[in-house]
This record gives structure tokens, C-alpha cells and sequence, in this order.
């Protein structure tokens, strides 16, 4: 009942930026919704980056703090992660993660399929 997709990967040099996009879609309306980034790198488990939750409260891992920024819109179907200041160690695919309840529903959570996200030195 929701789908989410994720956008905004790519190659870039250490010391760069990029901005993710994930995009939740339902033909329900969203009740709530908190969203999260996760990352996973070959050979290692997913990781948490950072959170927000329905009434923007944030959470970031500490290997990402100060240098990225979650956000989310205010119609609860989209959140942005803003990178800067990349390194290498930052590479891996980045998933989004959408959790919350839809009108009359009941409640959900979702998944993209991952974007990649690569830092070169």
C-alpha cells in the first residue's frame, strides 16, 4: 500500500556533496510518518545514518554527524538527506525507510530499493 523510491546517487570526489531524495506514494493519505536512511557497504551489515521522526526530532549516527542533514517535507511524503563534506568510508547503498500509519489503514513500513552512493579519493 505505500511504495518508496529513492534517487539522488552517483559518484562523487571526497569532499563533495549529495542530496538523496526518497519519495513515498499511496493512494491512502498519510496519517504519520518517520523516515530513516540506512546504508549498507559490500561485505558489511546495514546501518543506521539518520532518523526523523513524524515530529521532527532527528538522530544522526555518529560517523555523519555535523556533515549530514535529514529532512523531510511537510505533506509526510517525501525526506531528503543531505550529505557534505563526503569521504571515502561513505560509500555504500543508501536505503530509505518510511514508517507510520495511513488514514483508516492502519499502520506500515516501507522500503526502497537503494540507491549508491560512491566517494572517490
Amino acid at each position: 500500500q505505500v511504495q518508496v523510491v529513492e534517487s539522488g546517487g552517483g559518484l562523487v570526489q571526497a569532499g563533495g556533496s549529495l542530496r538523496l531524495s526518497c519519495a513515498a506514494t499511496s493512494q491512502f493519505v498519510f496519517d504519520t510518518n518517520a523516515w530513516a536512511w540506512y546504508r549498507q557497504a559490500p561485505g558489511k551489515q546495514r546501518e543506521l545514518v539518520a532518523q526523523i521522526s513524524d515530529g521532527y526530532n532527528t538522530n544522526y549516527a555518529d560517523s555523519v554527524k555535523g556533515r549530514f542533514t535529514i529532512s523531510r517535507g511537510y505533506a509526510k511524503n517525501s525526506a531528503y538527506l543531505q550529505m557534505n563534506s563526503l569521504k571515502p568510508v561513505d560509500t555504500a547503498v543508501y536505503y530509505c525507510n518510511s514508517d507510520g500509519r495511513i488514514l483508516g489503514r492502519g499502520e506500515f513500513n516501507a522500503w526502497g530499493q537503494g540507491t549508491q552512493v560512491a566517494v572517490a579519493s
